[in-house]
């Protein structure tokens, strides 16, 4: 599986932003997946995940009710869509996929994409 994330930028704080992650190869394998940011000396979190069958989704305290997380299945394509950002936003923001198949459970990773909120 390859994920090539984009729609990082520089925004100020209250604005907007819409993150896209583009899979690619063997995503019928997936059954998860996810964004993650990491900030300068800190460890990387989830910000928000999906499942690949129901959908469901979870999010991390500090971005619920300003972030959305979704997918578009025939695109196999996940978004990110930012509102209200704030300068603690600012980070790299990572798109993850989590796999299932006969050679068990693998975890794939994008490049990363840079998210700066200005205050």
């Amino acid at each position: 599986v390859q994920l090539v994330e984009s729609g990082g930028g520089l925004v100020r704080a209250g604005g907007s932003l819409r993150l896209s992650c583009a899979a690619s190869g063997s995503t019928f394998s997936i059954t998860t997946m996810g964004w993650y940011r990491q900030a300068p000396v800190k460890q990387r979190e989830l910000v928000a995940a999906i499942t690949s069958g129901s959908g469901s989704t979870n999010y991390a305290d500090s971005v619920k009710g300003r972030c959305t997380i979704s997918r578009d299945n025939a695109k196999n394509t996940m978004y990110l869509q930012m509102n209200s950002l704030k300068p603690e936003d600012t980070a790299v923001y990572y798109c993850h996929a989590r796999t299932l198949g006969i050679w068990g459970i693998r975890d794939y990773w994008g490049q990363g994409t840079q998210v700066t909120v200005s205050s």
